[in-house]
């Protein structure tokens, strides 16, 4: 087996493939994290431990459910 292996994809090629790649990365985070804030949210609405915090999140999601009301159908 040879030290160094060639890179037998072009220069263009390895950058569309890393830029696609960077995209489908960014994307995938975006969704994940809203998705977790989201679910964090509505678990901190109902939970009352922290009184100030559960009263924030909830009119936060009350403001985000007024403005878009088919996020839970």
């Amino acid at each position: 087996m040879e030290k160094y292996e060639k890179v037998k994809t072009s220069l263009k090629q390895m950058l569309i493939n890393n830029f696609l790649g960077g995209i489908a990365w960014g994307l995938g985070v975006t969704i994940g994290l809203s998705i977790v804030l989201s679910i964090l949210g509505i678990i901190l609405k109902n939970v009352n431990l922290i009184p100030v915090v559960g009263q924030f999140v909830s009119q936060i999601v009350d403001f985000v459910l007024q403005n878009n009301p088919n996020l839970l159908q």
